[in-house]
């Protein structure tokens, strides 16, 4: 059977998105999937590239499967985990403090763009959109955006849409727009465990769905997997907002 293979150069978000409902959701499905995680906590594109340039072994390489959820290796650098086989997505993201600072993308985005690019010529990359802080967050960095969680949006909205158009072949994982979705419906601003990352009931879940139906091309609403501590109703309203943030996705850039 084919094996998905997915490589995240992330942080605690990413941890949040691919790690816990992203297994379940494919197996569900009776797709193979095989998703590794370079965990560096905080970790913004100009930490990773900073890394990069030093060939840092700063990474927690997580591995995901379908018979092990979780198996962390040895600590290594990101040209370690690039050699390491053949993906078939690769993303990126931005750490969620500097997601709405659009100086803070460049010329670090480029160069992991190039890096991945010259190490893993045949996977898809991809950009995972991180999310808003909630209304009530303490997170020091939330006074950038006026502790003000639609500006926040609004600002990583906009960063988004200038880098999709700067690099118009990363795929987008709009995981930020499901989050901003189900926070829209009776679920609330609800979705975060202390203010930024996600719950690990049915936040985590949402981000899982998106992350489902960009690998498997299959609407998530048609998926009965859901966190054994969700009830009916929570799954089918994260599971509405992710498809809603893909298929909006989608029309935009077909």
């Amino acid at each position: 059977m084919l094996v998905i293979r997915v490589l995240c150069i992330g942080n605690s978000f990413s941890w949040d998105a691919v790690e816990q409902e992203l297994v379940p959701l494919c197996d569900a499905a009776g797709v193979q999937v095989e998703v590794h995680n370079l965990y560096y906590g905080g970790c913004s594109l100009q930490q990773h590239a900073e890394f990069l340039l030093s060939d840092t072994a700063a990474y927690s390489h997580r591995v995901c499967t379908n018979a092990v959820l979780r198996t962390i290796k040895d600590t290594v650098s990101l040209r370690q985990a690039l050699r390491d086989g053949e993906y078939d997505y690769i993303s990126l993201q931005q750490a969620s403090h500097d997601s709405g600072i659009r100086g803070s993308y460049e010329p670090w985005l480029t160069m992991l763009i190039d890096t991945v690019r010259a190490y893993q010529p045949r996977a898809q990359l991809c950009w995972m959109q991180t999310w808003a802080y909630s209304q009530d967050a303490q997170h020091p960095a939330y006074p950038r955006y006026h502790s003000n969680q639609q500006e926040m949006w609004d600002s990583i909205r906009a960063c988004t849409k200038a880098l999709t158009i700067r690099h118009s072949s990363l795929r987008l994982i709009p995981c930020g727009q499901a989050i901003q979705n189900a926070r829209a419906t009776k679920l609330g601003d609800t979705l975060c465990r202390d203010g930024y990352h996600l719950n690990y009931v049915y936040g985590r879940y949402t981000a899982a769905c998106v992350w489902y139906e960009l690998l498997t091309g299959r609407d998530v609403r048609y998926n009965r997997y859901k966190n054994p501590q969700m009830t009916r109703r929570q799954r089918i309203y994260t599971q509405k907002a992710a498809h809603k943030a893909v298929y909006a996705g989608f029309l935009r850039n077909p």
